[in-house]
C-alpha cells in the first residue's frame, strides 16, 4: 500500500520527443510516431495503472517513420507517418495517419493512403503488451513484472488481464469487411489488406480498460464522442470562454500566457460523480495526474487571476479528505491536509482513492489559500462552509506539528517520505558542506506559510467580530515572526537558514527557500536587502531563474532535482516576495528570465530545468525527467502577469490595488473578463505609465492606482500571501 509513497527521487525519463495526451485521470505517453515501446516510460495509463506497455503499428513487419505530429485538444493528437518503400521502389508510397483520443481508455483511427498507381497488398500488425504495473513503479524504475497476465483471443479482440490485480484491457479492431486475426503469442491484431491505387484503407482500434474486473469503453469511439468526452470537451470549451483573455503588444508574452491557459485547462480534474462541483487541478502530466495538497494549493494560488474557481474547487475537495484520525502508515492526523490522492491497485482494495498525508506544508497552505480567495471575493456563504476546516487545520498545526513555536516534520514510519516540504527528495535538505540534515526538521518556508495562515485566521475572525480569536491569531503571527527572524537568521552570512535540524541547529545552506519567506511576509524589513542581494547574485540567479541551491554549496549540482536546478514556481514566488517588499527591478529580472525560458521551451515552462548559467549556455538546458505540462509551472506565467500589474484585490475591505510596472518591451496589456467578487473586470496597462484603466469593478470595491505604500499589518502587497 505504501510502496509508492516512499518515492524520494526523480521520475523516469520519458525520452526525447515523447508525446503526452491527458484527459482527467487517464493519459498516454508515446513516441512521436505514435508507438508505445516496452522497456520505457511509454504507456496508456488509467486509474494509476499502466494498462498497455506496448502498442506498435507495423506494416509488412516494418516500422512507421514519423513525419509530423498534429496536436489538437489535450486529449487528442494526429500522428502522420509513412511505411517503408514498396518492393522495387525507392520512395514510400504509403501514408499512415493515426488519429488518437485518450480518455477512459483509448480510441485510434488508422488510415493508410496509397499514393501509387497500383494496389498495395500488405499486412498491418498491431503489437500489444501489458505489464499492468502501478504508476509508481514506472516513475521510480521499480517495475515488478506481473506473472499472471493472461491473453485471450475473443471475437476479433485480445483480452489481457491480471487476476491478482483485477486489472487489464481489451483491445478491439474493426476495419469494415477486412477480417481481424487476433493472435495470443505473440500478442497481435493482424489485418491483411489491399489498399487500392490512389485510395485508402481504414481501421478503428479501441482499448477498453478493465478496473477491478469491470470493463468500460473509452470516451471516444468509432469517430464519435461519447457522452462523457463530449461533456468534457464542452466543459473545456465553456471554461475557455469563461476565463480572462489577455492581449498584449508583446507577442511572445501573449503566446506564453495562451499556452498556460491551455495547459491548466487540460490539468483540471472534474469529479465524474459530481460534475456540478468546481474543478480541482492535477499536479502534472504524466506522473502526477491526481490531486495533491501542496501542488494543487500553490497552483490554485498562482492561477487566481485566471480562475478563482480552481482554488475554490481545490479547497472543497481537500476539505472533504481532511484527516480525521491518527494512522502512522498514511500519516493521517485530525485536521491534516493530504499530500496526494491515488487510485492505483497497490494503494489498497476497491476503486476509491487512497490518501497519503506526508507533507508539513499542505495544511498551512490550505488556510493561506482560503484567506487569499476571500480577498478575491469568495462569497460569505462559501467561506462559512470552509472556515471550520481551516480551524481544524490550525488545530493540527498547534497539536501535531508545532514545537518550540515552529512547525516541524518527521515521517511516522520508514514507509513515508523522508523530507516533507516541497523539496521532498531524500537529499533535498542539506547543510552548506553538503551534509544531509536529519529530522525532525523545521523548514524556513513552512514557518512563512504558518505565518500567513495565522494572518488569514486573524482576518476571518475580524469579519465576524470574534475579538478573542482575532487577538490570539494576531499575537501568534507576531510571535512566530519574531522567533523566526531570531532563530533562522544567519547574521554572519546575511541570509536565512533552510531550516533547523533535529538538534535545533540552523541548516546553513544558501537556498531558494528564503524566497518563499519573502512571499509570505515573515521577513523583517531590515533583512530584506541582504536576502534580495543573495537571490540575485551569480551564485543563485542563472539569468533564467533562481537556483534551488547556490553554486558554491557542497551539494550543488545544476543537473540535480533539488540541489541547483531551477523550478519556475519557486522562482516566481521569490519574484512575488521581492515585489512585495518593493524590489521592483529584481522582481522584473526574474519574471523576464522565466519568460525567456518559456519561449525556449516552446512557450511552456517545464516542472524544472537545469541550473546552468545563461552566460555559459544561452538557452536553458532541459531536465530529462521533468513533467510537462506541470501545474505550478503552467501557472507561473499567470502569476508573472499579476506581479507586473501589482494586482491585489481585497474585497472585504472594498479595495483593489493596481499599479503596473511592466518592463521595457512589454508595451500594452489588455485583460478582459478578470473575475473579482463575481464581477467581470477589464484592465488596461501600458509600459512606463505606472497607471491602469480598470472597469467593471463591483460598486462596493474602490480602485487604488497609486503605488502601494510600504507593507504594514493590515495592508496587502502585490503577489504576496498576506499582510505584514
Amino acid at each position: 500500500m505504501t510502496g509508492g509513497w516512499t518515492f524520494e527521487g526523480q521520475p523516469t525519463a520519458l525520452g526525447g520527443g515523447a508525446m503526452t495526451l491527458v484527459s482527467g485521470g487517464s493519459f498516454c505517453v508515446s513516441s512521436r510516431s505514435g508507438d508505445i515501446f516496452p522497456g520505457s516510460a511509454h504507456g496508456i495509463y488509467y486509474a494509476d495503472t499502466r494498462l498497455l506497455s506496448h502498442w506498435e503499428l507495423r506494416i509488412d513487419d516494418g516500422p512507421i517513420e514519423e513525419l509530423q505530429v498534429l496536436p489538437g485538444e489535450p486529449y487528442h493528437a494526429t500522428f502522420v507517418g509513412r511505411a517503408k518503400p514498396r518492393p522495387g521502389q525507392a520512395e514510400s508510397t504509403l501514408l499512415v495517419v493515426r488519429d488518437r483520443y485518450i480518455g477512459g481508455g483509448l480510441s485510434e483511427d488508422v488510415v493508410i493512403r496509397n499514393m501509387a498507381d497500383e494496389p498495395a497488398g500488405c499486412m498491418v500488425a498491431l503489437h500489444i503488451g501489458s505489464d499492468v504495473c502501478d504508476l509508481f513503479e514506472v516513475k521510480t524504475h521499480r517495475v515488478h513484472w506481473v506473472a499472471d497476465v493472461t491473453t485471450a483471443a475473443e471475437d476479433q479482440s485480445l483480452r489481457l488481464f491480471s487476476v491478482s490485480k483485477a486489472r487489464g484491457v481489451r483491445v478491439l479492431g474493426k476495419a469494415g469487411d477486412t477480417p481481424v486475426l487476433a493472435v495470443t503469442n505473440p500478442r497481435l491484431l493482424i489485418f491483411r489488406v489491399v489498399v487500392p491505387p490512389r485510395g485508402e484503407w481504414s481501421a478503428c482500434l479501441q482499448v477498453n480498460p478493465i478496473i477491478d474486473g469491470v470493463e468500460t469503453e473509452p470516451w471516444y469511439k468509432e469517430k464519435r464522442l461519447s457522452p462523457a468526452l463530449a461533456e468534457r470537451a464542452g466543459r473545456l470549451f465553456e471554461w475557455d470562454k469563461y476565463v480572462p483573455k489577455v492581449r498584449t503588444s508583446n507577442q511572445a508574452f501573449g503566446a506564453v500566457l495562451a499556452q498556460s491557459r491551455h495547459d491548466l485547462g487540460a490539468l483540471r480534474l472534474i469529479d465524474p460523480d459530481h460534475p456540478e462541483l468546481p474543478p480541482t487541478v492535477a499536479a502534472g502530466a504524466p506522473w502526477f495526474m491526481t490531486l495533491f495538497g501542496r501542488d494543487s494549493l500553490l497552483t490554485s494560488w498562482l492561477a487566481l487571476p485566471l480562475d478563482p474557481n480552481l482554488a475554490h474547487g481545490t479547497l472543497v475537495r481537500l476539505a472533504e479528505l481532511q484527516g480525521t484520525k491518527v494512522d502512522p502508515l498514511t500519516e493521517e492526523e485530525p485536521g491534516k491536509i493530504l499530500h496526494e490522492l491515488r487510485y492505483g491497485a497497490r494503494q489498497g482494495e476497491g476503486g476509491g482513492g487512497h490518501a497519503y498525508y506526508g507533507s508539513v506544508d499542505s495544511t498551512p497552505l490550505f488556510v493561506v489559500l482560503l484567506g487569499e480567495l476571500r480577498r478575491w471575493g469568495l462569497h460569505q456563504s462559501a467561506l462559512e462552509k470552509l472556515v471550520p476546516h481551516a480551524q481544524a487545520a490550525l488545530r493540527w498545526m498547534g497539536r501535531y506539528a508545532r514545537r518550540d513555536g515552529f512547525l516541524w516534520y518527521q515521517r511516522k514510519t520508514d514507509q513515508g517520505l523522508l523530507n516533507q516540504g516541497w523539496k521532498d527528495s531524500f537529499d533535498g535538505i542539506n547543510f552548506a558542506d553538503g551534509t544531509l540534515a536529519r529530522a525532525p526538521i523545521a523548514l524556513a518556508e513552512v514557518q512563512g506559510y504558518a505565518y500567513g495562515a495565522y494572518l488569514a485566521s486573524h482576518y476571518f475572525a475580524r469579519e465576524v467580530g470574534d475579538v478573542e480569536t482575532e487577538r490570539r491569531a494576531r499575537e501568534r503571527a507576531a510571535q512566530l515572526r519574531a522567533d523566526f527572524n531570531e532563530k533562522f537568521w544567519l547574521p554572519d552570512r546575511g541570509y536565512f537558514a533552510v531550516g533547523l535540524d533535529h538538534d535545533g541547529r540552523p541548516i546553513d545552506a544558501l537556498a531558494s527557500n528564503m524566497g518563499h519567506c519573502l512571499w509570505s511576509g515573515i521577513v523583517d524589513r531590515d533583512k530584506v536587502g541582504a536576502v534580495a542581494e543573495h537571490l540575485m547574485s551569480p551564485r543563485m540567479f542563472t539569468g533564467f531563474g533562481v537556483r534551488t541551491l547556490a553554486s558554491d554549496m557542497g551539494a550543488y549540482n545544476p543537473m540535480s532535482y533539488h540541489n541547483g536546478s531551477v523550478w519556475p514556481h519557486d522562482s516566481v514566488l521569490a519574484a512575488a516576495g521581492l515585489m512585495r517588499y518593493g524590489f521592483v527591478e529584481e522582481a522584473q529580472r526574474i519574471a523576464t528570465g522565466l519568460l525567456d525560458a518559456a519561449q525556449a521551451f516552446g512557450n511552456r515552462l517545464p516542472e524544472l530545468f537545469c541550473g546552468f548559467d545563461r552566460g555559459e549556455f544561452p538557452v536553458p538546458v532541459p531536465y530529462p525527467t521533468s513533467c510537462s505540462p506541470q501545474a505550478w509551472a503552467s501557472a507561473t506565467p499567470i502569476q508573472i502577469l499579476r506581479i507586473l500589474l501589482r494586482l491585489d484585490p481585497w474585497v472585504p475591505i472594498g479595495k483593489v490595488w493596481v499599479s503596473p510596472v511592466l518592463p521595457q518591451g512589454f508595451g500594452e496589456v489588455h485583460m478582459t473578463g478578470l473575475t473579482i467578487a463575481g464581477a467581470k473586470v477589464d484592465l488596461d496597462a501600458r509600459e512606463g505609465s505606472g497607471e491602469a484603466y480598470v472597469s467593471g469593478l463591483p460598486e462596493e470595491v474602490r480602485l487604488i492606482t497609486e503605488p502601494r505604500p510600504p507593507a504594514a499589518f493590515g495592508r496587502p502587497s502585490a503577489g504576496a500571501v498576506g499582510a505584514e
